[in-house]
């Protein structure tokens, strides 16, 4: 054999040609491809395409069936999609997965349409429990009561006189007789000075059972006769509702009040490979101490493994930023509002300026968001009135003043009440929106009934937030139970983009406010690419691009073309992480 360096320079220069150009043909050869399909791609021309190729788990191209089949080797996998609609992996801005995968851990938990759905649940309680335990129910909301209001007291000590029982409703409560004078609420009993809770009282000034943001005055001891999990039981319900998640086409959620355990334990799920999404958590942050004491408590968030710039912040589970609660809940009659609520019958408020509450004192803001951008966290705060809504828009404009609010994509949760001046400063502070359509869907006849049809003209006004070019992604506020539409609140993302396009809501005649309509392709926009950019994951996720994550799902319609109500029905049939199947409809 010639030795190399006599061979010819032309035989040399094809060796390293070739040395070179095999590599580089390997490197196109893809694991995955699905072809003859409709592939939405949602990047920013929202372009439309037939097949999709995925090597290592990244997309390595899109485009037309012949020129990606180009790109099948011997070992790829292909899959003739048949004309069938893909969408980009779709995420959800709000959950609590934690408490809501443990919420029927003891026992199922009926779903309670009327005063007498619950009255029932109560009195059943009352022959499993000792007597003197008391009986808990939390979020079954009066808007979605049939008699749209509280169970009264009296109501409650008719079928419980011997336990206490506390009908919770986030922040506000009704309580029966035996709750009351537990708790030592009585009629000598002083609301807070601040003005951040309330005791409603007849006019007598005994208290009528209804307490405003004074959850934490109320006494409550678990019942010792019900189980108690462990940590096995806590990590495997809530692996299946991650599966459950995924069943309807999510593959990222954000956990919008996480503590340092919950984020530890969708750590240990993915080093154990069983985490079937990626996670992104705002660590809840509690507001009761000086401000000084907050701000520490950001700081020492900041330090923690997942946080920015820390070792574990990843793709797959990582923080963002941090979670506080500013106001009530419009469920519930404590949001805070510029304008009164307004005497109600539905909420048992008798004061008729009567604004709601703020759970934080506003003032706090400001010193609080500064510190959470200096460490390049992104604040939100739940912010469901117009008067918090506005508040919280003050403060990121006063810190944008001297640090780098917009940088952070500092966040307002739920921004249900609004206007047209809090979204166009949204607009010009950088700030984005995550909002609830679930609540559009389930709450909207309710609150037509208190506030009218024209105070509610821009309750969740999703058109004007696009056309604004405010960011804003959908969520659902998932609290309670598992399955996608028995849950509280529901969490199928193909029944919130069906509302935010019909915007018929529940139990309403006709569409509420159409004229904040999005259309189709803005509702798949809602619940990819802006949820993405919410989450900071925009440059990996939210679209079917080259170089992006194949985190994509197959459907069993063109959400694009079909009847509009047929959308709600969309059933996924495969769901993809990373180009591997996490879900399969059987």
């Amino acid at each position: 054999m010639m030795p190399a360096h006599f061979l010819p320079r032309r035989f040399l220069l094809a060796a390293v040609v070739l040395l070179v150009f095999i590599p580089h043909l390997h490197a196109q050869t893809a694991d995955l491809i699905l072809h003859s399909g409709k592939i939405v791609t949602v990047d920013k021309d929202f372009s439309i395409r037939e097949a999709i190729a995925v090597k290592d788990g990244r997309i390595l191209a899109v485009g037309s069936s012949a020129d990606i089949l180009k790109l099948r080797g011997n070992t790829t996998q292909v899959i003739d999609l048949q004309g069938k609609t893909m969408l980009p992996g779709l995420m959800d801005s709000h959950t609590h997965p934690v408490g809501a995968a443990m919420h029927e851990y003891d026992h199922d938990i009926p779903d309670m349409q009327t005063i007498a759905d619950v009255l029932a649940y109560v009195k059943a309680r009352t022959k499993v429990l000792e007597k003197g335990e008391w009986i808990y129910i939390s979020q079954v909301f009066i808007t979605r009561l049939a008699e749209r209001r509280y169970p009264t007291r009296v109501e409650l000590d008719s079928v419980s006189p011997e336990h206490p029982v506390v009908f919770r409703t986030g922040p506000d409560a009704s309580c029966n007789s035996l709750a009351l004078k537990l708790s030592g609420i009585d009629k000598d009993f002083k609301d807070p000075e601040n003005g951040e809770g309330k005791v409603e009282r007849d006019e007598n000034g005994e208290p009528t059972g209804i307490l405003r943001n004074l959850g934490g005055a109320i006494k409550y001891k678990s019942p010792k006769s019900g189980k108690s999990p462990g940590e096995q039981d806590r990590y495997h319900r809530v692996l299946r509702l991650f599966r459950d998640y995924t069943s309807v086409g999510l593959t990222s959620i954000a956990d919008r009040a996480a503590g340092k355990g919950d984020v530890e334990l969708y750590q240990k799920m993915l080093d154990n490979g069983d985490l079937p999404l990626r996670i992104a958590a705002s660590r809840s942050l509690g507001t009761g101490g000086n401000p000084d004491a907050i701000r520490f408590h950001i700081k020492s968030i900041a330090q923690e493994p997942h946080s920015p710039g820390q070792p574990k912040h990843s793709d797959r589970v990582k923080t963002v930023g941090v979670k506080i609660f500013l106001d009530g809940g419009m469920l519930t009659g404590s949001a805070r509002m510029r304008q009164p609520w307004g005497r109600s019958k539905i909420y048992s408020i008798d004061d008729p300026n009567y604004k709601g509450v703020f759970r934080t004192e506003p003032e706090k803001l400001v010193p609080i968001i500064s510190e959470a951008v200096e460490h390049k966290l992104q604040f939100t705060a739940h912010s469901v009135g117009d008067g918090a809504v506005h508040a919280l828009i003050d403060a990121y404009e006063e810190v944008g003043k001297t640090k780098p609010v917009k940088e952070t994509r500092p966040c307002i949760t739920h921004s249900n009440f609004m206007s047209a001046e809090a979204i166009a400063k949204m607009k010009q502070v950088g700030i984005v929106a995550d909002i609830q359509p679930a609540w559009l869907y389930l709450d909207a006849a309710t609150l037509n009934k208190q506030f009218g049809d024209e105070r509610l003209a821009y309750f969740q006004p999703l058109k004007s937030i696009f056309e604004s070019g405010v960011v804003a992604g959908g969520g659902s506020d998932h609290m309670q139970k598992i399955g996608s539409l028995r849950s509280v609140n529901p969490y199928n993302p193909l029944l919130g983009m069906w509302i935010t396009i019909t915007r018929q809501p529940r139990n309403y005649e006709g569409q509420f406010h159409k004229e904040q309509s999005l259309t189709r392709e803005q509702a798949i926009r809602f619940y990819t690419i802006n949820n993405a950019y919410l989450l900071f994951s925009d440059d990996i996720t939210g679209s079917m691009e080259k170089g992006k994550r194949a985190d994509m799902i197959i459907i069993d319609r063109d959400v694009l073309t079909c009847d509009v109500d047929d959308i709600r029905d969309t059933q996924v049939l495969t769901t993809y992480l990373e180009g591997k199947v996490v879900y399969e409809k059987r």
